[in-house]
C-alpha cells in the first residue's frame, strides 16, 4: 500500500502573491529595456528579441519602441527588420511609426517615409507633432511639392498648425522646393517663433536668392528681441557672398565680435570664405592664421580663395603645408582649389599628379567638376588635342560646361589648333544645346578672330532669325554699403545720365593723362622747364 504525503500548512516557501509576479515582470521589462539600449549589433538584437518573444512582452509599448529605434535610427540600422516589427505589432501607438518615418527620412530612401506615413493613416493611427516634421523632411529631400501640400492639410486636420516645430519644417520644405513665397507666408503666419524659425526662413531666402529679404528678416529678428546665434551669422555670411557685398560682410563680422560669439570652426570658416570671395584676401588670410582650430573646410576655403584671386603658388604652398603639418585629409573642395591653382599657374604635370593622387592616394573619387578643372588645365596650356582626348575618355558624361571650357581655349589657341579640335567641339556643343545663345556667340567670335567674317555674320543672322538673344553683360559696384548693378543695354536707372556724364569726364581725364605721359617720354619736360 502506497502512502501519499498528507499536505500540511507548514510550507517551506510561501506561495507567490500577485505583487511578487508583478515585480518579476517589471524586473524582466527593465532588463530588456537596458539590454536594448546597450545593444550594439544586429546579432545581439535578434538574441534579445528572441528572449522578449519567449517572455511574451513583444507587444509592450516601451520595448517595441526601443526595438524599432535600434533598427531604424542606430548605426546598425535594418529597415526591413524595423518595418516588420511595426507592421506586425498591431499596436496603435504612433511612436514606433514615427521612428520608422524618421529613419527613412534621414536615410537614402526618403520616399518610403511618405509611404509609411500613408500606411499609418490607413490603419487609423493618429499622427503627432513628432510625425509631421520628418514627413516634411522627406518631402523636402525629394522635392515632393504636391505630397507636401497634402501633408500640410493633414497638419491642419490634426490641429497642429500652430506647433512651432511642425511649422519650422514646413518652412524648410517650401524653401527646398523653391517656393519662397509659400515659405515666407507660413513663417509670417506663425503665432510662435524661435531663433531656429528665423534661421530657417533666412536660409530659405538665401538659397532662393531673395537676398534682400534675407537681410530684412535678420533686421526684423533683432527688432523683435531675438538674439541671433552662430547659425544665423553663417547664413548671413553666405548671403554676403552671393551679393558680393564686402561692407555687409564686415558688418556681420562686427556683430559676431559685439555679441561675444566664439570663433569656432564653422563660424571662422564662413568668415574666411566670405572675405576671400568678396575680394579681401588679406583679411581672409589674417583670420585664417588667427584661428586656433581649423577643419578641412577652413583649409579648402582659404586655398580656393587664394586661387580665385590669382595667388596660385601661395594656394599650392598652403596645400603642402596642410598635408605636412596637419592630420586633416583633403576633400573634394580642397582638390578643386588645387586643380584650379594648377590651371592658373600653367602646371600641367602637377595637375595630372594631383588628379591621380586625389583618388588613388586620398580615396576621393573625382566628380564632373574635377574633370572639368583638368580639361581647363590642359586647354589653358594649349594642349587642345590632349584635352579633347581626355574628355572622350572620361568615365562621366561631359556636360556643356566642359565642352565650352575647351571651346574657349580653342578661340585663344586658334593658331595652334592644327587638329581642328575647335570644329569637333563646336559640333558637339550644337548637338547638346542647339538653342544656346552662348554657344553661337562663342563660335561667331571664333570665326571673327581668324577673319572669317561671312561665317561670323551667318551665325549672328541665324541667332536673330531663331529668336536667340545674347545674355546681357552685368557688372556691379559697391558704394556706401550698397551694391549697384548695371546691365548692358539697360538704362532704366533714374540717375543714368549723371553716371554717363561722370564716365565721360573720367574718360577725358584718362586721355589727357595718357597724352601727358606720352609727351613726358618724348622729352617735352625739358621744354616745359625752359
Amino acid at each position: 500500500m502506497v502512502r501519499f504525503p498528507i499536505p500540511t500548512t507548514n510550507h517551506v516557501f510561501a506561495p507567490k502573491s500577485a505583487n511578487s509576479h508583478s515585480n518579476t515582470l517589471l524586473r524582466i521589462h527593465f532588463k530588456f529595456l537596458t539590454l536594448l539600449k546597450l545593444c550594439g549589433s544586429p546579432k545581439q538584437l535578434t538574441q534579445i528579441h528572441a528572449q522578449i518573444q519567449v517572455s511574451g512582452l513583444q507587444n509592450d509599448n516601451h520595448i517595441l519602441r526601443e526595438l524599432v529605434r535600434f533598427c531604424a535610427l542606430s548605426s546598425s540600422k535594418s529597415f526591413s527588420y524595423a518595418r516588420s516589427l511595426v507592421y506586425s505589432s498591431g499596436n496603435l501607438v504612433p511612436i514606433p511609426w514615427n521612428s520608422l518615418i524618421r529613419g527613412y527620412a534621414s536615410g537614402d530612401t526618403p520616399r518610403k517615409a511618405i509611404w509609411v506615413f500613408l500606411d499609418m493613416k490607413r490603419r487609423g493611427i493618429r499622427p503627432t507633432k513628432l510625425t509631421f516634421p520628418f514627413v516634411f523632411k522627406a518631402c523636402a529631400e525629394i522635392f515632393a511639392l504636391e505630397e507636401g501640400r497634402q501633408v500640410q492639410g493633414e497638419v491642419v486636420k490634426c490641429g497642429l498648425d500652430s506647433d512651432v516645430y511642425v511649422n519650422n519644417n514646413l518652412v524648410h520644405f517650401y524653401g527646398s522646393c523653391k517656393k519662397k513665397k509659400d515659405a515666407c507666408k507660413v513663417f509670417d503666419d506663425m503665432c510662435e517663433r524661435s531663433v531656429v524659425s528665423w534661421n530657417i526662413v533666412i536660409t530659405a531666402c538665401v538659397e532662393n536668392f531673395w537676398l534682400g529679404e534675407a537681410i530684412g528678416y535678420f533686421v526684423k529678428m533683432r527688432d523683435l528681441g531675438f538674439q541671433p546665434d552662430e547659425t544665423t551669422m553663417v547664413v548671413l555670411l553666405s548671403a554676403c557672398i552671393e551679393l558680393g557685398n564686402l561692407s555687409l560682410g564686415k558688418w556681420v563680422h562686427s556683430q559676431v565680435i559685439e555679441r561675444g560669439m566664439t570663433l569656432n570652426c564653422q563660424l571662422g570658416t564662413a568668415l574666411v570664405d566670405m572675405y576671400a570671395k568678396c575680394g579681401a584676401v588679406c583679411y581672409a588670410r589674417l583670420l585664417f592664421n588667427r584661428m586656433e582650430e581649423r577643419n578641412v573646410w577652413t583649409w579648402s576655403a582659404m586655398i580656393l580663395g587664394l586661387t580665385q584671386h590669382g595667388n596660385a603658388k601661395e594656394a599650392l604652398t598652403l596645400f603642402s603645408k596642410m598635408m605636412k603639418n596637419s592630420s586633416i585629409s583633403p576633400n573634394y573642395v580642397t582638390f578643386l582649389g588645387v586643380l584650379c591653382a594648377c590651371s592658373y599657374a600653367g602646371m600641367v604635370d602637377d595637375g595630372y599628379r594631383y588628379f591621380h593622387d586625389m583618388e588613388h592616394v586620398h580615396g576621393t573619387k573625382p566628380m564632373l567638376i574635377h574633370y572639368g578643372a583638368m580639361v581647363d588645365i590642359l586647354a589653358r596650356a594649349g594642349h587642345l588635342k590632349e584635352a579633347y582626348n581626355f574628355i572622350m575618355n572620361m568615365p562621366i558624361e561631359p556636360d556643356p560646361i566642359v565642352w565650352r571650357t575647351l571651346l574657349s581655349a580653342c578661340v585663344i589657341h586658334e593658331a595652334n589648333d592644327i587638329d581642328r579640335v575647335g570644329d569637333k567641339v563646336r559640333k558637339r556643343l550644337f548637338e547638346l544645346e542647339p538653342r544656346s545663345s552662348e554657344n553661337f556667340v562663342m563660335v561667331a567670335n571664333m570665326y571673327a578672330e581668324v577673319g572669317m567674317w561671312e561665317k561670323a555674320t551667318n551665325m549672328r543672322r541665324f541667332m536673330k532669325d531663331a529668336g536667340l538673344k545674347k545674355l546681357s553683360g552685368e557688372s556691379w559696384v559697391e558704394l556706401g554699403g550698397s551694391t549697384y548693378r548695371f546691365y548692358s543695354g539697360n538704362d532704366s536707372r533714374v540717375e543714368h545720365e549723371g553716371i554717363y556724364q561722370l564716365l565721360g569726364a573720367l574718360s577725358s581725364h584718362m586721355k589727357m593723362a595718357l597724352i601727358f605721359r606720352s609727351n613726358n617720354s618724348s622729352g617735352s619736360i625739358s621744354l616745359e622747364i625752359e
